[in-house]
């Protein structure tokens, strides 16, 4: 079976789960805590030497860690994952802008902001932050001004990755009032069947549907 290290917390983490309810894979999740460093074991860092969750172990035994690798690997084969050259490419392109232009900003401000004690020198790089953000929203808002998806007809994982974060960049101080193709969106992306909420989630064996 498969097995899914993760935390609740992380857009990132939820990236996989949400695929895997599309999909109906079933799987097992187990919980570790990143603020108290148990991503940072020797136990884990033996399947994941840069010591972050995401990491899907496959039933081989298999790690593979980075989210968007991860969606990639689930989705070979479905409709998920378009099969020809050029639309292959232009999904992979939004996964790349959504890990060097969205989520460096949009899930680094949330994090600050919700999930730790912010520091000073974090105090002063979050405009900076919330910048980049709105940047990103701005170009996501520009395409969507002329298609419903990312990457495609329908939802793929460009849609999954990017949802993630952007679902509660309300949390990192981004109004999305001023994106409204945005969040027509991710209205569509929650209206899919099988779509799962980032929270709750359970522990343990997660029962595939589909």
């Amino acid at each position: 079976m498969l097995r899914l290290y993760d935390n609740h917390l992380s857009g990132n983490g939820y990236k996989p789960r949400l695929l895997m309810a599309h999909l109906g894979l079933s799987y097992e999740r187990i919980e570790l805590d990143i603020m108290t460093g148990e991503t940072r074991t020797p136990e884990f860092l033996a399947l994941n030497p840069n010591g972050r969750i995401p990491l899907l172990v496959l039933e081989d035994g298999t790690p593979l860690a980075e989210s968007n690798a991860i969606l990639c690997y689930l989705a070979e084969g479905s409709r998920f994952l378009p099969a020809g050259r050029l639309e292959r490419a232009l999904t992979l392109q939004w996964l790349f802008f959504e890990q060097y232009s969205h989520e460096p900003n949009i899930a680094v401000a949330r994090h600050w902001i919700r999930h730790s004690d912010m520091t000073d020198a974090q105090r002063t790089q979050l405009p900076a932050k919330q910048e980049g953000g709105h940047a990103a929203l701005a170009v996501m808002e520009g395409h969507l001004g002329g298609a419903d998806w990312f990457g495609g007809d329908a939802l793929t994982v460009a849609d999954i990755a990017l949802y993630a974060y952007t679902h509660v960049a309300h949390e990192g101080g981004f109004d999305l009032a001023g994106y409204p193709a945005v969040t027509a969106w991710l209205a569509r992306v929650a209206a899919m069947p099988d779509h799962v909420p980032m929270l709750p989630v359970a522990e343990g064996v997660v029962a595939g549907g589909g």
